[in-house]
């Protein structure tokens, strides 16, 4: 028997807009490095995240990417960037 939370997850993976993903990579970026990031400064464009941060900043991203990628695969499913720039 097929479970409604794996119809929805199915659905919610399909339906995952810019706005959404944008949102769930300002709170895994803040969760793990530990700084405020505005929607404005995150682009997503052919499965890359580009960040308009400090290079500090973005050197401390590059350094915890895989455990980034990970967080990032558990919400957003098949949907995830591949690279964060």
């Amino acid at each position: 028997m097929i479970e409604i939370k794996d119809l929805l997850s199915k659905w919610n993976n399909t339906l995952l807009s810019e706005e959404v993903k944008t949102e769930y990579i300002k709170e895994v970026l803040e969760k793990v490095i530990k700084i405020k990031i505005k929607n404005t400064d995150i682009k997503i464009k052919d499965n890359t995240v580009y960040l308009n941060l400090k290079p500090i900043y973005k050197n401390e991203i590059f350094l915890n990417q895989e455990k980034i990628i990970s967080l990032l695969t558990e919400k957003l499913g098949k949907k995830t960037p591949k690279n964060i720039r």
